[in-house]
């Protein structure tokens, strides 16, 4: 009797144990938003040219797992990336999601309506490589959209 408790005691605590395994492998909204922050604290102390190249280091302070910064000037001019670096000075305010939603014409509004929010859409994930459902903090600081996002699982 006590080795079939402690047997599922066992499986108990590794199931447990490795669905928090699994949840620490993606951000989570409140990491996404403290993020932000982090990036909008850095953009004031240090500039915007050396906190967008910090930004946009894949490997840097401000990519942790599937949560990345970007940043856009308020017209959707991309200014940095933390994971497509080929999107950096290009203009997105056209660009659709799968579902032909202009989502960073929506972040732009968000931006001068509201200063910050959050907003869904779908996104390549980096880790999975496939279009996902993904919602997104931004806040807008002087002229910039700084946001985040996370994969809705």
């Amino acid at each position: 009797m006590k080795r079939s408790i402690m047997a599922v005691s066992l499986a108990v605590l590794l199931m447990v144990a490795g669905g928090a395994a699994i949840a620490a492998e993606f951000g989570t909204q409140p990491e996404a938003e403290a993020l932000v922050k982090k990036a909008i604290a850095e953009i004031k102390a240090s500039g915007k040219d050396k906190a967008f190249a910090e930004i946009s280091n894949p490997k840097g302070k401000f990519v942790d797992r599937d949560l990345y910064i970007f940043v856009y000037d308020i017209t959707g001019k991309c200014v940095a990336h933390g994971f497509n670096q080929k999107m950096i000075g290009k203009d997105l305010a056209e660009v659709k999601d799968s579902d032909g939603k202009f989502y960073v014409k929506e972040r732009i509004e968000i931006a001068k309506t509201k200063g910050k929010g959050w907003q869904d859409y779908k996104y390549t994930n980096p880790l999975s490589k496939k279009i996902d459902n993904k919602t997104a903090y931004i806040e807008k600081v002087d002229n910039l959209i700084v946001g985040c996002g996370v994969y809705k699982k």
